[in-house]
């Protein structure tokens, strides 16, 4: 696995944030002057790829594209896998969550209003400007010949592009898959959830603005980078004797089959039903919730209802890492894969942070505020998003 977010920009470096509680969320000036009403967002540093990338594959690289190649760069060295491998080695796929890539078309937007010229797009903007630019890319680069799909399903796009890749792998269709999600973090990507009030407007302590399951919460703050898991079947590891982090157990999901802003309890929780029923576990075997909670009213307390209905007289530890890194969007399914499994392996819980005031729906759970000691051998990461969209991902520890 290999991560790039506002924590950090590799493992080592998000586990120590993890542990800390440090947030990551900061103001970015550049949202005042676009006409923001919400300046809070996780900052996440643009990567030099400069020597690392021929220029000719940066060309065609978004932002979003750029951070998905510095957490692949991660995954493929911690996997000991070589793109140019031997004979022996499984062919490899990618299927990757992302539904925008803004930046990239109103670049090329800007350079017609101005030139009246469309031959000084360039053949990289076109590239760039696709929704399926991350896939595409990746397997371009990292010379990936099976799969190649892009998952577009607002904030779940990248659980379900594990969930897809798990059951690709499980049914013998492919030996590995790169999964995972990547997230702009331009002015131009969020300006309409900005529009909605759907932002956090605490800026004068950025750090305390993103509050899951608090009575205080005002609304989320975006976030983004880049998070991707090397998927791989047993033996094809076991073959090559591969540093295994965790296995895939169970992937549930549903519709809420509702309004497209509207969240739903009866959604989330069918979701992680069936995650359960996938895994063949019952709820006193999940260790940890990494909750989807992003700090909106409605959509944490419904979250909140379904998770008290299935976990909350078991006292399962709950967090929400968003509380540090705000909502990832289309990579959070997969970055909070990323950060549950470094909490497995290194025997923690993740707090949630800002957490004073419980809403009423969560006052039964056992939300966790601070870094806590724990072993975790399963843990269960949910994942909604606009359209009622709705997916639930189990992992676990993996035993050869």
């Amino acid at each position: 696995m290999g991560i790039y977010s506002c924590l950090g920009t590799g493992l080592d470096e998000v586990t120590a944030s993890l542990y800390a509680g440090k947030s990551g969320i900061g103001i970015d000036p550049a949202r005042k002057a676009y006409g923001y009403r919400s300046l809070l967002t996780g900052i996440v540093e643009r990567p030099a790829l400069k020597g690392l990338l021929d220029r000719r594959l940066r060309m065609s690289l978004p932002e979003q594209g750029e951070y998905a190649y510095m957490a692949t760069r991660e995954t493929l060295a911690s996997a000991g896998f070589d793109p140019n491998r031997p004979a022996g080695y499984g062919e490899a796929g990618v299927i990757y969550g992302n539904d925008s890539s803004t930046g990239a078309v109103i670049e090329s937007h800007e350079i017609m209003r101005e030139k009246k010229d469309s031959l000084l797009i360039g053949s990289g903007g076109v590239f760039r400007s696709m929704t399926s630019t991350v896939s595409m890319n990746l397997a371009a680069i990292f010379r990936l010949h099976g799969v190649n799909m892009t998952v577009s399903a607002a904030c779940a796009s990248s659980a379900h592009a594990v969930g897809l890749g798990y059951m690709f792998i499980r049914d013998g269709m492919q030996d590995m898959i790169l999964c995972g999600g990547a997230q702009e973090t331009n002015v131009y990507s969020m300006a309409g959830f900005d529009g909605l009030g759907a932002f956090s407007m605490r800026m004068d302590d950025p750090g305390r603005a993103s509050r899951p399951f608090d009575a205080g919460r005002d609304g989320l703050v975006p976030g983004g980078g880049a998070a991707s898991l090397l998927l791989e079947e047993a033996g094809s590891a076991e073959r090559r004797g591969a540093t295994v982090y965790g296995e895939v157990l169970g992937y549930g999901f549903s519709s809420n089959g509702g309004p497209v802003v509207q969240a739903s309890e009866e959604g989330a929780r069918k979701a992680m039903e069936r995650a359960l029923a996938d895994a063949a576990l019952h709820v006193r075997d999940i260790d940890y919730v990494n909750a989807h909670a992003t700090s909106t009213p409605q959509g944490d307390r419904c979250e909140a209802l379904a998770l008290d209905k299935l976990f909350g007289a078991e006292r399962t530890p709950i967090s929400s890492t968003k509380s540090m890194t705000g909502h990832e969007c289309w990579m959070a399914g997969a970055s909070e894969a990323v950060y549950s499994l470094l909490m497995m392996q290194n025997g923690f819980i993740a707090p949630n942070l800002n957490f004073e005031t419980p809403d009423e729906a969560a006052r039964n759970l056992y939300i966790v505020p601070q870094t806590t000691e724990r072993r975790i051998d399963r843990f269960l990461s949910n994942s909604f998003g606009f359209g009622g969209t709705n997916s639930a991902l189990i992992i676990g520890k993996y035993y050869q």
